[in-house]
């Protein structure tokens, strides 16, 4: 009987005497020739998560990126910004308006001019035959604009106690927040306020410039507004959305919060590695309406998906399935 079998029997003999106690010792690697078996099962474990994408990495090519639309952004410093969320309407820049009126009443003998056509100061609107001359005179735009109400047909009776031409240069147009009274001693002329159109666009930043000083009884909220360029976007009637920049806090790395995604119950971030991602954990601190602070998990330079991240995501999760099965 050699030394080893001898040392074993000893063991074997001192768990028999403590009623079986669940202590059992393996001889070390290459002891008797025999390998750990939890060794050869880590060993096969890994290759089949490197081969299946299961764990925390999934295999991505560039051709597979780019086809899902999915945004790579590098991580790195930025500026966090406390805001405050208001609901906005555009409207026509109420002091570039002009109301065009028959001078005297009569029947409108021509129309020339159609709501949304864009006319110059001076261009005849319409023609009007006067009851008191019998004589025909030309109604004149009063300014350069966009007609943006006509109250007025052919063969219709006018007179000075209606308009019957709206115009409005739309060239710059009014956006009207709602303040509730809550959020009144946090809104003021010239604070900064970024405008979501919804329409897929950049926002437009621009600033407070009124405020009103009196609230509406029906939605008991007070009217600050905002002047902007008119374009397409920038329609009169349409809603919008404001964030109002209240106060800045700058943060040594920042990441987009659409890059934020759950797995296995952990907040990640999915980190670009060769033609892969890695599920990185990362722990949050502050963040505004666009950014998330990271305290740790990832560092300046990182390149991570942010738009369209939850296709990473899925991807790891069939990944993991397939590993499991």
């Amino acid at each position: 009987m050699t030394p080893m079998t001898r040392a074993g029997l000893i063991v074997l003999a001192c768990a028999a005497l403590v009623g079986g106690a669940g202590f059992y010792f393996l001889p070390a690697a290459g002891v008797g020739g025999t390998k750990p078996p939890a060794a050869k099962a880590d060993a096969h474990g890994d290759k089949d998560k490197h081969e299946h994408g299961g764990g925390n990495t999934v295999e991505f090519s560039d051709a597979k990126v780019a086809a899902a639309a999915i945004e790579l952004v590098t991580a790195g410093p930025g500026t966090l910004r406390e805001s405050l969320r208001l609901n906005g309407i555009i409207q026509p820049n109420q002091e570039a308006l002009a109301q065009v009126t028959p001078r005297f009443p009569g029947v409108v003998r021509d129309v020339r001019k159609r709501l949304g056509d864009k006319v110059n100061k001076g261009d005849v609107l319409a023609t009007i035959e006067s009851n008191q001359s019998l004589t025909t005179y030309d109604l004149r735009a009063a300014i350069s604009g966009t007609i943006i109400d006509r109250q007025v047909a052919l063969g219709e009776y006018v007179s000075e106690q209606k308009p019957v031409f709206l115009i409005a240069d739309l060239s710059t147009v009014w956006i009207d927040f709602s303040v509730y009274r809550r959020d009144f001693s946090r809104v003021r002329i010239g604070d900064t306020v970024v405008v979501d159109l919804d329409d897929g666009g950049a926002p437009i930043e621009t600033r407070i410039s009124y405020v009103s000083p009196l609230g509406a009884s029906d939605t008991q909220s007070a009217l600050a507004r905002a002047a902007t360029a008119g374009n397409d976007r920038m329609r009169p009637g349409l809603f919008v959305t404001g964030r109002l920049l209240l106060a800045a806090k700058p943060a040594e790395t920042v990441v987009k919060l659409e890059a934020l995604q759950t797995h296995q119950g952990r907040t990640v971030v999915f980190v670009r590695n060769g033609d892969a991602f890695e599920a990185r954990d990362v722990e949050l601190g502050n963040r505004d309406g666009e950014y998330a602070e990271v305290l740790f998990g990832l560092l300046p330079g990182d390149v991570y998906a942010a738009k369209n991240s939850f296709v990473i995501k899925a991807e790891l999760a069939k990944g993991s399935a397939t590993h499991a099965h």
